[in-house]
């Protein structure tokens, strides 16, 4: 009887940790080749950015794991942000995206073009930003996410926090990264919205 009803408390979270039919969807969504060209010619405002999302260690059970990288168009060998994405399944219309960055992780860019690379990226190169998390609801068609206040730390450019916003769908993406200084003043990101991605290439 015990038995019985240990399996019973188990089988959920066992439920959540598999590949899920939402999980698969939202990862692809995720996984290929962004560029911000279109708004770029529109608005001189934003610049022209590529964004590579590249799904890694694909037999895993425990979530969807991506590698990427972002850069640039004029600078694309020379990434300023690289990170690793841990995605979760909490519930049928909820996830988070743990994010972590790579140590040395130099040796890695442009690898999202090269799966030989790739497999050799390690888990114990990985360090978890803490603060930085998402929470990714899904709403009708789309995955809405954000990080919490001022949790995200970060010193870049006279910053002492960022926030992230974000929007997933089937072929675009929109991301809003802001960093702030300690009274709450930006000092770096897009003050009038977030950055609207098309994808280029598939799975």
């Amino acid at each position: 009887m015990r038995i019985i009803l240990l399996l019973s408390l188990l089988m959920p979270f066992t439920a959540l940790a598999q590949r899920t039919r939402a999980l698969e969807e939202l990862a692809y969504w995720m996984n290929g080749s962004f560029t911000s060209a279109e708004q770029a010619k529109v608005d001189t405002n934003y610049r022209e950015i590529e964004l590579e999302m590249v799904r890694v260690w694909p037999k895993r059970r425990d979530g969807a794991w991506f590698y990427v990288e972002q850069a640039t168009a004029s600078a694309k060998e020379k990434p300023y942000r690289q990170r690793v994405y841990h995605v979760v399944q909490v519930n049928d219309t909820t996830f988070t995206s743990t994010i972590l960055s790579i140590k040395g992780g130099e040796i890695y860019y442009g690898a999202y073009a090269n799966s030989d690379r790739l497999n050799m990226l390690s888990m114990d190169s990985l360090e978890t930003l803490e603060g930085c998390s998402m929470r990714l609801v899904r709403k009708g068609n789309a995955y809405f996410g954000s990080t919490r206040g001022r949790e995200c730390l970060n010193s870049w450019g006279k910053a002492s926090y960022a926030t992230s916003e974000v929007t997933i769908m089937d072929g675009r993406m929109i991301s809003w990264d802001r960093g702030y200084n300690d009274a709450g003043e930006q000092v770096w990101g897009a003050t009038e919205g977030g950055y609207r991605f098309f994808k280029r290439t598939g799975p």
